[in-house]
């Protein structure tokens, strides 16, 4: 049974902290606020293939009120996503995804993303997308004070039971 699904995620732009997208740290001022390393790529594909699976969002399995957690490498979530994944008997077929930021430049570094990405998620790097468009400088994301990320996941599952 093929199931699609969809993810976002938004962080704040803030000092002092690193800027990680698709598992990789990218040169740049400003850094993701958040309770991991706020790589919002990775969360909305995380959430993506858990709605494609029917389950819960990262939240469920990786609360922000969790100090155990605090720092986790995005790409350790999206590990953990794809076990769920597996665990179920689905079998990933595509993810599509798009950084929405006015700053920095993503093209360069998105080569390396779509290979850690696929490397965590089991996949060929020819089943990861990953795009990069500006906010042409309007509301928060044009603003540079924050950065948004949406992505497409596309599944093959087990069917269910019958009733």
């Amino acid at each position: 049974m093929i199931r699609t699904g969809i993810g976002y995620d938004v962080h704040r732009l803030v000092s002092d902290r690193k800027l990680i997208l698709g598992g990789v740290e990218i040169p740049h001022e400003l850094g993701l606020d958040g309770h991991s390393d706020a790589d919002v790529l990775c969360h909305a594909i995380a959430d993506a293939l858990l709605g494609s699976a029917g389950e819960p969002d990262i939240g469920h399995f990786f609360p922000p009120g969790d100090e155990t957690i605090r720092g986790i490498s995005s790409l350790e979530i999206l590990r953990h996503v794809a076990g769920v994944l597996r665990e179920r008997g689905a079998v990933i077929h595509n993810i599509d995804s798009t950084l929405i930021a006015e700053r920095p430049k993503i093209l360069p570094h998105v080569p390396l993303m779509k290979i850690r990405l696929a490397g965590v998620l089991g996949v060929h790097i020819s089943q990861v997308g990953v795009k990069a468009t500006t906010n042409e400088r309007m509301g928060f994301p044009g603003r540079g004070e924050g950065m948004c990320a949406m992505a497409v996941a596309t599944v093959d599952m087990p069917p269910p039971p019958p009733l």
